[in-house]
């Protein structure tokens, strides 16, 4: 799927540089994806001509959007103190089941996930970690259509706004409202999952970070990173008559 992609550079300068991560690529190798040969830091570091990259965040294998990486260890430990302070600022797209008429916020601690390879040694026993999500409806649809109990479908086109960055946050407190993102294959609901795959062929989670703000370190410039949305996400918004978000 990836053999010969290029990513797509949304942002660089001697310190920085961003890029649109696709939908199905890893961050960083994983043990727990060890089939996996292609993931972005080392795209990245191939596309620049072996210069190494230093992951600042983590996006989900199936979510697509801004991905920041530093250019040398000091950025890289700079830009990580801003995230550990919520000083760098996240907004995500989703399509989710069911109407959201208000914004609002999901407070609601969650247990940490571990994986079972990497994290094999670490304490199972923890209390669950503070997790906050803003979350404000954009537009919404009503599908004539038969999925699961009911005659018509009802989706919802949300903005979320992670107030903290917790593994799998966005994800686990959209099912916690009982507003399963589409195409989430672990948390969301698998009769929704098929229809889309089957009547629009999304075969992906419907969950793309949009905008990445922050104080530059260097410069003490505000930057505001967006990234745009793939031909999955953008033939869904023109099938539901949505306009595509900024």
């Amino acid at each position: 799927m990836f053999a010969n992609y290029q990513l797509q550079i949304i942002y660089q300068d001697q310190y920085l540089i961003a890029i649109n991560k696709p939908s199905g690529l890893l961050v960083h190798k994983s043990m727990i994806d060890r089939h996996e040969i292609y993931y972005a830091m080392k795209m990245l570091r191939d596309q620049l001509g072996g210069k190494w990259v230093y992951p600042i965040h983590r996006l989900d294998k199936p979510t697509s959007g801004v991905l920041l990486f530093a250019l040398e260890s000091d950025t890289a430990r700079l830009m990580s103190e801003q995230f550990k302070k919520h000083a760098i600022h996240k907004r995500y797209i989703a399509v989710v089941r069911g109407y959201i008429e208000e914004e609002g916020l999901i407070d609601h601690p969650l247990k940490e996930k571990l994986d079972k390879i990497s994290d094999k040694d670490a304490s199972k026993y923890k209390e669950p970690q503070e997790a906050q999500t803003h979350y404000k409806p954009l537009a919404k649809v009503q599908l004539d259509a038969s999925v699961g109990k009911y005659d018509t479908v009802r989706y919802s086109l949300v903005e979320l706004t992670p107030k903290t960055g917790r593994k799998h946050q966005l994800r686990r407190h959209m099912k916690h409202i009982s507003h399963h993102i589409l195409g989430d294959t672990k948390y969301g609901r698998g009769e929704h999952n098929k229809f889309i795959r089957a009547e629009y062929g999304v075969h992906r989670l419907l969950l793309h970070c949009i905008e990445l703000s922050f104080i530059h370190p260097y410069t003490q410039e505000s930057i505001e990173l967006k990234a745009s949305f793939d031909t999955i996400f953008t033939k869904l918004f023109h099938n539901f008559q949505w306009s595509i978000p900024q």
